[in-house]
């Protein structure tokens, strides 16, 4: 492993020492790469007085979106130095003027996420330029803005090198997403918040809240009080308020919240609070599927959810169930033959019941991989079929016309610390998959940090850069990405660095997950 390790730190180092002078040359540092990009060789001072402005926008900016966004911004490119240079008399960019068309900013599913920055060296005076359909791609413009923004130790000023810019960017994909698990693992809000912000670094726009699981239920849910009985302390839950709070923390950066509960499997720490929810005393998992009981806490769950979390999709699971408690326990063995059905007949049953539930909430289901391959004939056809199993699945969902969210736990199971960077980047969510139709099918992809071995101690280093390395393969056009991982390395480096500067505690790249520096040196060797 030693050895293996040295290799691989050798050819990171010299990826970055063979391609670190052409990046510096060509001032493209940033992450994700965007669409098109042109630029050139001045160099401008950002005042330390600039301003935002709508000249010319539709959108009036109510909720005050873009104008918290421009103040998060502007710290962003200060990175905590004391900005104290005197503006000098000429190339000083002293404004951005922001454009937006829609007068809209509901955060819904496939929303336009498209932008055009433009930074010129003429003009009196001297503003960057943004153009969005919505608030959405603004606040991308944004991000892309603060990556061209450097402290500069001489003038004491931030500067911008390379002038003048043209950028012109869209997502490739519309679901670009981060799992992360407060089941096995309580994470304070304030981490949670933390993490919300760290993705719009990289362009990702959902948080996949994996909520509940057989270990603990952390959530309040006033239809059924009693449920979080089973969190693990009294002071290691959320209220309803909190996750209000969440939400909108997210929806104002541009990131949706996708809640799950993992039905019927991942499910002992329901019955904490309400034990008749178990099969038995001895046998309490998967979910009793003869009690209505169990639909009525699904009901009041999803109706509770619907409240708060409001993005197009809510995910019940559905994945790794162990129907042998079903048959050993006699009241529910006498209902399955009552009703002339084995276990998989059950097991369909309980899925597709609670889909309804979920449906008439108004939500689109997304389900584990699991319950396509089972019975994928019988799913609701808005059904989303999470793949996480292996590569081969998501060409047969779209095959079948359903749609699909990519996250091979080979590839993108963020707590396989074994899995670098350069395999994250390299996976592609349209492998095997040709045809145009089912292409569309493939709404995009998620990297998943369960938490059995993480907390709020090491989730950020486990998580970063890794996750920024399958950000771009879900933003960036695919002609733009590149074949040989090496090629991007410095690039990354520098915004693993920029993570470092940011406050984000993201991980060398040289080496596996959550691995630490080999010795000292510059951030950009590591």
């Amino acid at each position: 492993m030693a050895q293996v390790l040295t290799v691989r730190l050798l050819l990171a180092f010299l990826a970055i020492g063979s391609c670190i002078a052409v990046e510096v040359t060509e001032h493209i540092d940033l992450w994700p790469m965007p669409k098109s990009v042109s630029h050139g060789t001045q160099r401008l001072y950002v005042s330390k007085d600039i301003t935002m402005s709508m000249q010319g926008s539709m959108y009036s900016d109510d909720k005050e979106i873009l104008k918290d966004a421009f103040k998060r911004v502007v710290d962003l490119m200060k990175l905590n130095h004391v900005v104290d240079g005197a503006n000098p008399s000429s190339s000083v960019l002293t404004g951005v003027n922001i454009v937006v068309h829609s007068l809209e900013d509901e955060l819904n599913f496939g929303v336009d996420e498209s932008y055009n920055l433009s930074v010129p060296t003429v003009g009196d005076p001297l503003h960057a330029q943004i153009e969005a359909q919505t608030v959405f791609g603004a606040l991308h413009a944004l991000q892309t803005f603060s990556q061209l923004c450097y402290f500069d130790f001489t003038s004491r000023l931030i500067e911008l090198i390379s002038a003048p810019w043209k950028i012109s960017d869209t997502p490739r994909f519309p679901y670009r997403g981060l799992l992360i698990d407060t089941s096995r693992h309580y994470l304070p809000i304030t981490e949670i918040k933390k993490m919300i912000d760290t993705i719009t670094y990289s362009k990702l726009n959902v948080l996949h809240w994996h909520i509940v699981d057989a270990q603990t239920f952390p959530i309040e849910i006033p239809s059924y009080p009693k449920l979080w009985n089973g969190s693990y302390s009294y002071s290691e839950r959320y209220t309803m308020s909190d996750a209000i709070d969440i939400v909108r923390y997210a929806e104002k950066r541009g990131v949706n919240v996708l809640a799950e509960i993992d039905v019927p499997g991942h499910a002992l720490s329901w019955g904490a609070g309400y034990p008749s929810l178990w099969p038995s005393d001895s046998c309490k998992e998967p979910l009793d599927v003869s009690n209505n009981f169990s639909f009525g806490v699904i009901d009041g769950i999803l109706s509770d959810f619907s409240k708060v979390f409001k993005f197009k999709f809510v995910h019940l699971g559905g994945d790794e169930v162990n129907t042998s408690c079903w048959t050993a326990t006699p009241h529910i063995k006498k209902w399955l033959d009552d009703n002339h059905m084995n276990v998989s007949d059950a097991y369909r049953y309980f899925v597709l019941r609670s889909q309804k539930i979920a449906i008439s909430h108004g939500y689109d289901v997304i389900n584990w991989e699991e319950t396509f391959n089972n019975f994928g004939n019988k799913l609701d056809r808005r059904t989303v079929v999470h793949n996480w199993l292996g590569e081969d699945v998501a060409p047969k969902v779209v095959a079948a016309g359903l749609r699909c969210i990519v996250s091979n736990q080979d590839k993108w199971y963020l707590d396989h610390l074994d899995t670098t960077w350069e395999e994250f980047y390299r996976n592609e969510p349209l492998k095997d998959i040709d045809n145009p139709d089912h292409q569309r099918l493939v709404i995009g992809g998620e990297v998943c940090m369960f938490g059995e071995q993480i907390d709020a101690s090491d989730i950020e280093q486990t998580i970063w850069p890794r996750a920024a390395a399958a950000a771009e393969r879900l933003w960036t056009p695919f002609e733009k990405l590149a074949e040989d991982p090496r090629l991007v390395t410095p690039r990354l480096a520098r915004f693993r660095c920029l993570l470092n500067q940011r406050g984000v505690a993201a991980a060398p790249l040289a080496g596996y997950g959550r691995t630490t520096p080999y010795e000292p040196g510059p951030c950009v060797r590591q």
